[in-house]
């Protein structure tokens, strides 16, 4: 036989490590070629590797919850054929391929692979022989454990109960990645919590549930949100007066980029007060069309076109400063970022050239980034080459505030809240009258060594003109 080791690939962006988050096989598994076998956390996003090679698995060679370096061996493999061992290449995650095995198809090392399902696993004799001790995390009291929960309303339990997460013969516990790399940080057992979602899977408000004593999820649970959307159903005061949460992944790499953002460009921010009235008349007039009834359609959809045609009138807020060539580098092409809070920390993937794009292909186009986002699946390549990013902060009912500019750009608009409030309307004739309005307030925080404020001011006002009449696109598009 040959046993084959396979070692942690370069992940690209300048990353040299990955904190491995689970495995999604054991030893004496079966697997394919481009079989997903392990996800990992970079300082970027969550990556699922594939084998590069068909045959049995021998051993797993280090713990979920070890951050390893590039190029240390991670799995070894018995490919059946004998020969010497050999070590694996190590090719880069984002887009480089892995040299096949003599015999073996090509294995696409880019995020993509065999569908769920398609490795086969032999019954395990012993549930708990070959894994690694860091499999779970040590177990953690209910009452200081940290819950992240989501913003959706929680659901009611079920009339019937559940059957059980994990079945005599010791199949795996249905849940998501995210779900599992929740149930891992707070040291639960996936196979002891009962699930409600359809077909048996757990979901987060299963693990919460679980956390929190109760057979099923309570939609009167007191909540706080805790900074990066995390948020806690601990009883203030409870358990341990304190608790240290490491610093790693992406929420280190985020506090790296703000701090160099902030002491390396000189911020200015400006607000503009507006009335949308007319954006969210437009808004309900497009969710009725043939063309957009199967894409979300919202405010941050007409904004997001507005800011590509207040780009074409303001290409100098479409810029980097190049310190080392002292350069002002102009970007003739729109890499539109829009802000997303995960479980995992702050992310800016973008839209790669929204310029280019209609209205309908920009609606696709966040439909599917905010989709990937939420599912922790967003790659570093994603994240990479933004030109001007938007923060929407409206969604959790703040007005405005000072966004910090994302690295390697010069520009952030933050899109506040938008609220029904008095408002002084001037009639054709000119005379002026109160009505309730839908209103809302665009910051803009831009980097004042390569933007001044006249250049700031106009892209702004311009902004607000097309929020606050959408008609005037036709005449600057």
């Amino acid at each position: 036989m040959a046993i084959k080791t396979f070692n942690l690939p370069d992940p690209g962006e300048g990353l040299v490590e990955a904190e491995i988050v689970e495995w999604k096989v054991a030893p004496g598994d079966t697997v394919k070629v481009n079989d997903m076998v392990l996800e990992i956390e970079t300082a970027k996003s969550l990556v699922e590797l594939p084998i590069p090679w068909a045959g049995t698995v021998k051993d797993l060679l280090v713990e979920v919850g070890q951050t390893i370096d590039v190029g240390t061996p991670i799995i070894s493999i018995d490919d059946g054929l004998g020969g010497d061992d050999a070590p694996a290449a190590a090719p880069s995650i984002p887009g480089e391929k892995a040299a096949p095995a003599e015999g073996a198809s090509e294995a696409i090392l880019v995020g993509y692979g065999a569908k769920a399902g398609a490795t086969a696993r032999r019954a395990r004799k012993n549930s708990g022989a070959g894994m690694p001790s860091g499999r779970s995390a040590p177990p953690v009291s209910p009452a200081a454990a940290p819950v992240a929960v989501v913003t959706a309303p929680v659901q009611a339990a079920p009339v019937v109960a559940p059957a059980p997460a994990q079945a005599a013969d010791g199949a795996r516990p249905k849940a998501k990645p995210p779900v599992r790399k929740l149930a891992k940080d707070l040291g639960i057992d996936l196979a002891a919590v009962t699930p409600t979602g359809p077909d048996g899977v757990i979901t987060r408000d299963d693990v919460n549930a679980h956390v929190s004593g109760s057979t099923a999820p309570q939609a009167d649970s007191a909540v706080a949100a805790a900074p990066g959307g995390t948020a806690y159903r601990v009883p203030f005061g409870s358990g341990e007066r304190e608790e240290r949460i490491p610093i790693k992944g992406v929420r280190k790499m985020t506090a790296q980029a703000m701090v160099g953002s902030a002491f390396t460009a000189p911020h200015v921010t400006e607000w503009i007060t507006l009335d949308v009235t007319k954006t969210m008349e437009l808004v309900e007039r497009l969710k009725g069309t043939r063309e957009f009834k199967d894409v979300k359609v919202t405010p941050l959809l007409v904004l997001a076109r507005a800011l590509v045609l207040a780009i074409r009138r303001n290409p100098g807020m479409n810029a980097t400063w190049d310190e080392a060539a002292q350069e002002i580098v102009q970007k003739n092409y729109v890499n539109l970022g829009i802000a997303a809070a995960t479980p995992r920390g702050l992310i800016v993937p973008n839209i790669k050239d929204a310029h280019a794009l209609t209205m309908l292909e920009l609606a696709q186009a966040i439909g599917q980034l905010t989709a990937t986002a939420r599912e922790g699946r967003t790659q570093p390549a994603e994240m990479s080459g933004g030109t001007i990013t938007i923060t929407n902060v409206g969604v959790f009912g703040v007005d405005s505030g000072t966004p910090i500019i994302n690295p390697g750009e010069s520009a952030i608009v933050c899109f506040g809240a938008i609220r029904k409030q008095p408002w002084v309307v001037t009639a054709v004739d000119g005379s002026d009258e109160i009505a309730i309005r839908h209103v809302t307030q665009l910051a803009v925080s831009f980097d004042h060594r390569l933007i001044d404020g006249e250049l700031g001011s106009r892209f702004l006002s311009d902004l607000a003109a097309i929020l606050e009449d959408p008609a005037q696109a036709l005449v600057w598009g």
